[in-house]
């Protein structure tokens, strides 16, 4: 059949729902399990999702014993189809923003590390402003190269600390905002914290709580220390938490490292200090994350524009 007849037909008879049933049956693996979650029948569904293959004149599922699948037809919708109903979902959060610019909502994927930081004031200021917005923080991992929700529109924007390189960063727009070392630090009260200057040798004996050896905190601790000459600390305690490692502090003898913009935010409350360690241990840089291509609603333009007046702060500050 002629690419124009198919496009005609597309064009007059696809509606925005097959689309949400179509992405729903994707997302359930099963015409009666997306039935359930839309409120329809599973008759209904199917009647919906065949009513797609004659638009389309292809077979989008394959049928099993165990539900559906996507063909190589049904991926391709997938890909094309994921972007354009999304950016009609973003045209209608910028109808309703110029409707009440009081109001919306911004899905952001954050690790609590960064959130629960110094960024955590940027998110205040802009609740202060916009107290009916709804935010919605999703944990993501930090450091990390590779951010699948943003590429999967699941998310507004993220906000992490990124290792680099970045795998496939072609499609991802990257603001760097400040580098976030990773400071010593130990109990208020523990004999690290009354020390006027402590040097490496005397910590790699000492108690510690670190990340597993196959994160990128402990790898940036190992360099730190092999750079000096010295043997890497060993952990008695191993959390991948930022917040848990500083609450695992109190009232203990053990040292720790943590990011400079969680501990600078949390130090006073939890009775943490800095300490005076004579070597630097190089963190990751705190980013902003975009989908390139993809147009941006004026909240979120507006939510970055706050992160960046603090991000702006806190690199003044290092």
């Amino acid at each position: 059949m002629p690419r124009t007849s198919v496009e005609d037909r597309v064009g007059r008879r696809l509606r925005f729902r097959d689309l949400q049933v179509f992405f729903a049956v994707v997302q359930a693996g099963s015409m009666a399990k997306a039935a359930a979650q839309l409120g329809l029948t599973q008759p209904a569904v199917s009647d919906i999702i065949a009513g797609l293959e004659r638009i389309f004149g292809v077979r989008l599922f394959d049928r099993n014993s165990r539900g559906v699948e996507p063909t190589i037809y049904g991926h391709a919708v997938l890909r094309r189809g994921q972007a354009a109903f999304d950016e009609l979902r973003q045209g209608i959060k910028d109808i309703d923003f110029l409707s009440d610019p009081k109001t919306g909502e911004l899905k952001i994927g954050c690790p609590a590390s960064v959130l629960g930081g110094s960024l955590l004031l940027a998110v205040e200021r802009f609740r202060r402003q916009y107290p009916r917005v709804v935010l919605q923080f999703d944990e993501v991992t930090s450091p990390g190269n590779d951010f699948p929700s943003l590429r999967d529109r699941q998310h507004d924007l993220v906000m992490a600390r990124i290792a680099q390189p970045l795998v496939d960063e072609d499609d991802l727009d990257i603001e760097v905002l400040f580098r976030d070392q990773l400071l010593f630090t130990s109990d208020m009260n523990s004999a690290w914290a009354r020390r006027r200057k402590i040097d490496p040798s005397e910590l790699v004996d000492a108690p510690w709580i670190l990340t597993a050896p196959d994160t990128l905190v402990y790898q940036s601790v190992a360099n730190a220390f092999r750079e000096r000459g010295l043997a890497m600390p060993k952990a008695s305690i191993v959390a991948l938490s930022g917040h848990l490692r500083m609450f695992l502090l109190a009232g203990s003898p053990f040292v720790t490292v943590v990011p400079s913009s969680l501990l600078r935010f949390n130090a006073a409350k939890l009775s943490l200090k800095i300490l005076p360690v004579d070597l630097q241990v190089h963190g990751y840089p705190v980013a902003i994350l975009t989908l390139k291509n993809r147009v941006l609603s004026p909240l979120v333009a507006i939510f970055i524009e706050h992160v960046r007046a603090v991000a702006k702060s806190i690199a003044r500050s290092q």
